[in-house]
């Protein structure tokens, strides 16, 4: 942090700044290998970020990940603050003479980094082992020079320093029952030198600061405001000695008039590129993807958004670049890229109420069958099978256009409800084939056409007063405009997401049988084709940094009678399979109707961490096209609540729903741990 914080200094931030872009930074996404959902292609957003583990094949084998992060977001930061001081290589040209130290890991010896690129070396020096990846800097692969040298004192008297102040705010050593993981091993080990080193540093200072900040870790950033006014009280205390140095100073010497300010330079003409590392990728399909013109004049911003572009496509874990100045006052960009294997394994664990505990098991390969594409195939193992396979296949030099074929197998256990009460348990086998293809217009917006041929077999295990059994089979083609601006695939805060479907439903081919306690089995038949409309729309706005409004509409119409086997199915509050519309206050499957609408409020809190609270009202009305209360007994309107904790972990959310519905008239219980197949 040490590094971070001079090298802004000495570029010409002034202390406000600094605590400025502190208290605004997003440590979330900063300190995280996630980039916001909202830079990912529209086709590649349904996948990102929802596997717990994800395990590359590298070297003819599925590694274990490392656990440390890239840091492509820090790049990016670091890569904006300083770009005011791109041109400058030599580090004592700063307004204020810099160096930071890093760590060959090769060696173990301190490197003193005062000269090359600023952004890269302020991204070594702070390194840590086990958490950050380590850098490669002029030939050396680079860690945190803390290991060796945390608090450089020596290096700063060498630097011609009269009188040094120094400031640490490194926490001593844990002790040895505070030491319970592997990270913390970890961490224990590396500042092992760095703690003895400290204390031959300290004497060195003429002005030692160091801040009581025991109950924090290098990891609390939630917690910076907190942080800041500890060092604000210590600054007060030491106020009137340090307003002694500055007048004796200013007495001696007279006051400093050189200062200089932050460099006013807000773009750069970029004239030409090059780009190193790439192997799997052209160079053309780089820069495209980047949007990336020559003789163009960038913003900083601008160069971050063209990097987050080329990482949003997935084929790249890392993507940094610098610029180097030319005679003509334009600069050669120059990108350093790390692709990402190319084949994954990927794991996590999901569990409701509805759908039981299961393994999600998921294997994923680009280019595996041909050029451009992405092949994967799922497995949900557990008290309900399921198996899906896909191949994307991108068309264009853009990659704008995707033709998608798709198939999945579902075989689910369904309750069905009587009076509020549960009358039966049935069991559904569900078999889909669809080929579409989509157009996206940029990173947020597909436009398709399709077809797909849906086959559905329904058994009852445990009978009721109503009783399906038989199955149905049938095509249809549709037309679909998708548009997704979330930020986060978990629990946004800003964004919208909807969904528009306009179905042709073909011939359908049933040999199916109604059974009641009141008449005899009854053969359904339909025979005409008919439309359907199917819509969804989420959306969620920031109120402030802790709270979120969320608003959320669902339709889906069948516009002909007999549909007994296209229904809608109301209830739950996690979408988990198809045809559903969840609804805050019943459980899956609660209803079955031809035709319904619902709209639905909420309030999202996040009171602490990774800790929320979110609040839902809705209301549903049902059955205002074709009504089809023959098969399905479903009321004409519903109102419902749902109060939901949730503490979002490594396994994705662990959520605690309390459900009330008006005409059900109990309070449910409902809980959900991970994300769904």
């Amino acid at each position: 942090m040490g590094s971070i914080i001079g090298s802004l200094y000495a570029a010409g931030y002034s202390a406000d700044s600094i605590l400025y872009i502190a208290k605004k930074m997003d440590w979330d996404q900063i300190l995280s290998n996630q980039s916001s959902l909202r830079n990912i292609i529209m086709e590649e957003k349904n996948e990102y970020n929802k596997y717990d583990l994800e395990l590359p094949w590298v070297n003819n084998f599925f590694r274990i990940s490392t656990g440390v992060l890239e840091g492509q977001e820090l790049w990016l930061k670091f890569s904006e603050l300083l770009f005011p001081v791109y041109k400058i290589k030599n580090f004592d040209s700063l307004d204020i003479p810099f160096k930071c130290i890093a760590t060959d890991i090769s060696t173990g010896q301190a490197v003193v980094l005062d000269s090359g690129e600023l952004v890269s070396a302020v991204r070594a020096s702070m390194a840590i082992p086990s958490v950050f990846t380590a850098v490669e800097y002029n030939g050396r692969l680079l860690v945190d020079g803390g290991i060796v040298r945390n608090f450089p004192v020596k290096d700063v008297r060498q630097m011609g320093a009269q009188f040094v102040i120094g400031s640490n705010v490194t926490a001593s050593l844990l002790p040895a029952n505070k030491v319970n993981n592997a990270i913390q091993v970890l961490l224990q080990v590396a500042f092992f030198r760095e703690a003895e080193d400290t204390k031959l540093e300290v004497p060195l200072c003429n002005i030692y600061v160091q801040t009581p900040l025991e109950k924090y870790t290098m990891g609390t950033f939630s917690q910076a405001n907190e942080i800041i006014d500890s060092g604000i009280e210590e600054g007060r205390r030491l106020y009137p000695q340090l307003k002694r140095l500055a007048d004796s100073l200013n007495a001696l010497y007279g006051k400093d008039s050189n200062y200089k300010e932050l460099p006013d330079l807000r773009g750069v003409k970029i004239s030409s590129f090059e780009v190193n590392g790439l192997k799997n990728t052209s160079k053309d399909f780089f820069i495209h993807t980047t949007g990336l013109l020559t003789n163009h004049v960038y913003t900083p911003r601008m160069l971050s958004y063209m990097v987050r572009r080329a990482g949003g496509t997935r084929y790249y874990t890392r993507i940094v670049y610098h610029l180097d100045p030319l005679p003509d006052h334009s600069a050669k960009i120059i990108f350093d890229v790390t692709e990402s294997p190319l084949t994954f394994a990927k794991l996590s664990l999901h569990y409701n109420q509805f759908t039981g505990i299961s393994a999600i098991l998921n294997v994923t390969s680009r280019d595996f069958f041909t050029p451009n594409s992405r092949s994967s195939f799922t497995l949900n193992i557990g008290e309900n099978f399921r198996a899906k396979a896909e191949h994307l296949q991108y068309l264009g030099r853009d990659r704008k256009y995707a033709l998608k074929l798709f198939t999945q197998f579902d075989q689910m256990n369904f309750t069905t409800y009587s009076n509020t009460k549960e009358a039966g348990i049935y069991n559904q086998n569900y078999f889909l084939l669809d080929g579409k293809l989509g157009y996206s217009t940029n990173r947020d917006v597909t436009v398709g056409i399709g077809t797909r041929f849906e086959w559905t077999r329904y058994k009852p295990s445990i009978t009721s007063a109503l009783e399906f059994k038989g199955t149905d089979d049938f095509p249809t083609s549709y037309v679909y405009i998708n548009h997704n601006s979330l930020d986060r695939p978990v629990y946004p805060r800003k964004g919208v997401r909807s969904e528009l479907e306009g179905d042709w439903v073909y011939t359908q081919n049933p040999d199916l049988q109604l059974h009641t306690n009141v008449q005899d089995a009854d053969t359904v038949t339909v025979s005409s084709p008919y439309p359907r409309i199917v819509f969804h729309f989420e959306s969620y706005t920031p109120l402030s940094n802790k709270s979120t409004l969320l608003f959320m509409i669902q339709s889906g119409m069948n516009f002909q009678k007999g549909n007994v086997m296209n229904q809608f199915s109301i209830g739950g509050l996690t979408n988990s399979f198809h045809n559903q519309i969840t609804f805050a206050g019943l459980r899956e499957g609660s209803y079955y109707t031809s035709s319904s609408a619902e709209l639905q409020a909420g309030f999202r809190y996040n009171f602490y961490g990774n800790l929320y609270l979110t609040g839902r009202a809705n209301v549903m009305f049902n059955n205002f096209i074709n009504n089809q209360n023959k098969f399905y007994d479903s009321p004409d309107f519903l109102s419902g609540y749902a109060l939901t904790f949730t503490y979002n972990f490594v396994l994705g959310p662990l959520e605690l729903s309390a459900m009330y519905c008006d005409q059900w008239k109990r309070v449910m219980g409902y809980v959900n741990i991970g994300i769904p197949f």
